[in-house]
């Protein structure tokens, strides 16, 4: 399942409706000198530029406080030319990334994980969605993957990828099991899944022996090693599956494109004087 052709489908789509908005903007904030974190941003910047949005880059060092990240969260809640706020995540460890992520105006916080958003998904009244279970379920729908009374697995249970995965499938009408490390008998539910979705960040974590004839599996997972980039499922899965995304090239470019659509969705609500936007 090809999510890096999907993804510029998504970002066209995009790039329509900011034509149409007239201005969408996106902030980012960056505390530290992460790596991974540098990337992630300056990926999310070049997709927000192409697809006509306005990113405003916010990089602060790794000895900035806690009281310094919140007053900046305060200055773009209230800036009306700030339709979303994404603050990269892990923050260094002297901030609460809690206190961090509840500051963040639940109308603007398009990475879905405030908890105002997130109790909403769970009420099955959804607003903004975090981008990775927003993307993979765009990806089952455009390969036409039926959920409805099927048997789901997700392995992982974080709260920005498992959890809400989870309650996704669940609301599409799917049958789901969550898995985690303290799972007992991982193989019997993994086994059983017509859908099967891998977030727990470990390479080739899934193998062959896993994995139902003709399931459909998701890999969610990036992990750098020295010999490259792997997901959680290992490539001889593809012997059993029938449909299998890949790594890279699969939900991570849709992550993105969908953080830039959940962008769109918070610019429309607010601009029609919704507290809620819904999906």
């Amino acid at each position: 399942m090809d999510g890096k052709r999907l993804a510029a489908t998504v970002r066209d789509e995009v790039a329509a409706s900011v034509a149409e908005l007239g201005h969408v903007g996106i902030a980012t904030v960056l505390v530290g000198d992460d790596p991974a974190s540098h990337v992630y941003i300056n990926l999310k910047h070049k997709a927000a530029e192409a697809a006509g949005l306005e990113p405003r880059d916010h990089r602060l060092p790794p000895e900035t406080t806690e009281a310094d990240v919140l007053a900046l969260v305060a200055e773009l809640n209230a800036d009306d030319g700030v339709d979303g706020i994404l603050v990269q995540l892990p923050l260094p460890g002297h901030i609460d990334e809690a206190t961090v992520i509840e500051a963040i105006d639940p109308a603007k916080d398009i990475d879905g994980i405030h908890p105002s958003n997130a109790g909403r998904l769970y009420l099955g009244r959804p607003t903004l969605i975090p981008g990775t279970p927003l993307g993979v379920m765009r990806i089952l729908e455009e390969y036409d993957i039926p959920l409805e009374g099927v048997n789901a697995c997700v392995l992982g249970r974080s709260a920005i990828v498992g959890k809400p995965m989870s309650q996704l499938l669940l609301q599409a009408n799917a049958t789901v099991t969550v898995c985690h490390s303290r799972t007992r008998g991982l193989d019997k539910h993994t086994r059983a899944a017509d859908v099967l979705v891998a977030a727990v960040g470990r390479p080739h974590f899934v193998t062959e022996a896993m994995v139902k004839q003709g399931g459909t599996v998701v890999d969610v997972g990036l992990t750098r090693t020295g010999d490259g980039l792997h997901g959680d499922v290992h490539p001889d899965v593809a012997k059993v599956a029938s449909h299998l995304t890949p790594v890279p090239g699969g939900v991570g470019p849709m992550t993105i494109a969908m953080v830039l659509q959940n962008t769109v969705t918070a610019a429309r609500a607010r601009r029609a004087g919704l507290a809620n936007p819904a999906h």
